[in-house]
């Protein structure tokens, strides 16, 4: 199942993506328009876990769902928000979790390698798949890209154990953890703030639950700057796969429904190229992961107001 978050006539909505080619969304509260007969949003949808599921799995048996507006809408005439808006908590990120980005960040910065870090960034740094990115000069010249593999948790807990950790899995969602690179290693070091200025890092389209993405270690990973490719790599290659993610960031800290996790990137951002690149106003990136969806975002300056 493909859910995602959109807006319509000034309401989010709950919907389900569908139709051979992926370009109609089955409206949720269209269908039930009572929050007791369908969650208001994603994340309702994965505090109520496998019953909440089995209900949507109903509404979309329903005659209903399989006729014309308004229950089902097209997917070009929707604003589409972030899956999560907002996920539980900020969202916990790996940082340096593919040998090869470890390497070009060593590299870069004049240090040795080191091993996978994590980190957090603030929900208000998430945006729309869709929507346009502020970039202000005066706050950053440094903005730099990073396609990432999202992991929703479905089920909460503390110390999970390795055999059960893929259990605690809702779904999965595609991730560009935009950086302002001069604040991440400036000040001392400051990757929560580099990290989490507004409305800089989008998330979707959608979140493909877990029971379609048997294997999260099989799925290509690519980025796209004004058609150019720049990232090109595949979770096959992370350090720590996403169980064992999930069992690290679990000791001692419990992991609650509706946690997004960010995995990390491949090589290929900007500041490890020779010379650096950074992102400007006018850039469109496209950052996909295979099997989950497509971002695609263009950069603007600070000046106009960001879509939201």
């Amino acid at each position: 199942m493909r859910l995602l978050m959109f807006r319509h006539g000034g309401e989010r909505r709950l919907g389900v993506l569908t139709g051979a080619q992926l370009d109609v969304v089955v409206d949720l509260l269209a269908l039930a328009p009572t929050e007791r007969a369908a969650p208001a949003d994603l994340l309702s949808l994965i505090e109520l876990g496998e019953t909440g599921l089995n209900h949507v799995r109903q509404l979309l048996d329903s005659p209903k769902a399989t006729t014309g507006a308004p229950f089902r809408r097209r997917l070009s005439d929707l604003t589409l928000l972030p899956p999560l808006d907002p996920p539980r908590g900020d969202v916990l990120a790996i940082g340096r979790n593919y040998e090869k980005h470890a390497a070009e960040s060593a590299r870069a910065w004049g240090e040795n390698v080191k091993p996978p870090t994590v980190f957090t960034k603030a929900q208000t740094s998430l945006t729309g798949p869709y929507h346009d990115i502020p970039i202000d000069p005066a706050v950053s010249d440094k903005i730099d890209w990073e396609a990432e593999l999202g992991v929703v948790i479905g089920r909460g807990g503390a110390n999970i154990k390795a055999a059960d950790a893929m259990s605690h899995v809702f779904g999965y969602t595609v991730i560009n953890d935009v950086s302002a690179r001069d604040i991440q290693n400036g000040w001392g070091g400051q990757f929560f703030k580099g990290k989490s200025l507004d409305g800089s890092s989008p998330v979707g389209p959608c979140v493909v639950t877990a029971d379609e993405i048997p294997d999260p270690q099989n799925l290509p990973v690519t980025l796209r700057v004004n058609g150019e490719l720049k990232q090109d790599g595949h979770t096959r290659d992370m350090i720590y796969p996403v169980a064992q993610l999930i069992v690290w960031l679990s000791i001692g800290m419990t992991l609650r429904p509706g946690t997004l996790i960010a995995t990390g990137t491949p090589d290929g951002v900007g500041f490890a190229r020779t010379p650096p690149e950074f992102l400007k106003p006018g850039d469109v990136i496209e950052t996909e992961v295979g099997s989950i969806g497509r971002l695609r975002n263009r950069m603007v300056s600070a000046a106009v107001p960001a879509a939201r």
